[in-house]
């Protein structure tokens, strides 16, 4: 048996950080949105019981660190699952990039394996265990456009984002999530998004607003090492852009737009300026739709 996935990237639409947990983690809101912007992954039962990953990428491990692989090895441990699986990811979401790469990687051997295997478990069930492997995975299961709060696994899916071009840049610098969020906490956040605010604009349709109100509170610690965010998104801005903003971590920046053939062009311009060479063309989903 064969089974197909696409693991879809993600960029916060907002993200807020109110609180930190006894245990590290901090206490999030954000509003998640999935782009259309994916790797592929290929699952095959075999009976050798073996969890085996192919991978072209020389920037993602193929030995039991990866994420699909945790994810292979919490499942056939738990459900005593004598098969294995042989698992061939083609990445095309940005290593490092905070759109969620390696975690919306894991939630598709979820729900794979979950097929598989027969294991029969509820999106519900999966983002139960997802949430010990990653605070991001419960969204990639369940994706679309969501309201994520506690570490990131409480969601509360909402009207999907209505359709618009999303230019997507990443420099090529990699950013530690560890250090952005220790510098983070070295300081005050003077400035929290409206993450009630962006909900609302979503819900109604205006993405004028939306945009308007998106803010990140990571984005001031990456920006302020890593000059080439601020220059993306005012390149964006200048090519077009209702607004550019940083996603998750960095150093990502996407910008919304409302004509494609702007869009374009302004693909064109990131080219040109030669900041990165990883820029693309995309827009929002809902998987499930």
């Amino acid at each position: 048996m064969t089974i197909e996935k696409k693991a879809y990237g993600k960029i916060n639409l907002g993200l807020d950080v109110t609180g930190r947990r006894a245990d590290g983690y901090h206490i999030v809101r954000m509003i998640m949105q999935n782009v259309d912007l994916y790797d592929t992954l290929v699952f095959e039962d075999n009976d050798s019981g073996e969890i085996n990953l192919f991978t072209e990428s020389d920037k993602v491990p193929s030995d039991g660190s990866n994420l699909i692989c945790k994810v292979a090895r919490q499942l056939r441990e738990e459900f005593g699952v004598k098969k294995g699986a042989d698992i061939r990811l083609t990445k095309r979401i940005p290593v490092a990039a905070g759109m969620a790469g390696g975690s919306t990687d894991g939630a598709a051997a979820y729900t794979a394996l979950n097929e598989l295997w027969g294991l029969g478990l509820t999106k519900e069930q999966l983002c139960e265990r997802a949430v010990k492997l990653g605070a991001d995975i419960p969204y990639c299961i369940m994706g679309g456009t969501a309201l994520a709060e506690g570490i990131g696994e409480e969601l509360t899916i909402i009207k999907d984002l209505p359709k618009c071009p999303i230019v997507i840049a990443k420099p090529p610098i990699d950013v530690s999530t560890g250090w952005v969020y220790k510098e983070l906490d070295s300081k005050e956040i003077e400035n929290h998004p409206d993450i009630d605010g962006i909900r609302g604009a979503i819900e109604t349709g205006d993405i004028r607003k939306m945009c308007e109100l998106i803010g990140n509170v990571l984005e001031p610690v990456t920006a302020s090492r890593y000059s080439e965010i601020g220059q993306l998104e005012s390149l964006l801005e200048e090519a077009g852009a209702i607004r550019a903003f940083m996603t998750g971590s960095g150093p990502t920046v996407f910008a919304i737009f409302e004509d494609e053939n702007r869009a374009k062009e302004a693909v064109d311009k990131v080219l040109a300026s030669q900041i990165t060479k990883e820029v693309y063309l995309s827009g929002p989903i809902n998987p499930d739709n």
